[in-house]
């Protein structure tokens, strides 16, 4: 069954006002020149941090109580890329960002996956 024509153009406006109010896209994980364009925050603990981290990373433990005074202090208008070991623990610390008024901001899922689209690591 082929969906209306009417039927189409709503589920595609659906579509982009879903990925224009989330910041979502389905084009995977950013690229390394998008990276390489924000500040990159892992929120993962210090130790998994110290296991191997993209370059020039800020970490931020978004486990830690003091996440939220942490971030506050960075600029709400930058663009960020946020990243965890799978995007879980990212996705959490994007949405308390946004509570702070931060509106440029990425998840950009897993280490060794944005390791893997060429992003200098240290």
């Amino acid at each position: 069954m082929t969906p209306r024509p009417r039927a189409a153009a709503t589920l595609a406006m659906s579509a982009s006002l879903i990925t224009a109010a989330t910041g979502c896209t389905d084009a995977g994980p950013p690229i390394a020149g998008q990276a390489a364009a924000r500040t990159l925050i892992d929120v993962r603990t210090p130790a998994e941090f110290a296991g191997g981290h993209l370059r020039n990373a800020l970490n931020i433990d978004v486990q830690s109580p003091t996440f939220t005074s942490d971030v506050g202090r960075l600029d709400r208008s930058g663009s960020y890329l946020i990243y965890c070991r799978s995007g879980n623990r990212a996705e959490s610390a994007i949405t308390i960002m946004r509570t702070l008024g931060f509106t440029d901001l990425i998840n950009g899922g897993g280490y060794d996956q944005l390791k893997s689209t060429g992003v200098p690591t240290a």
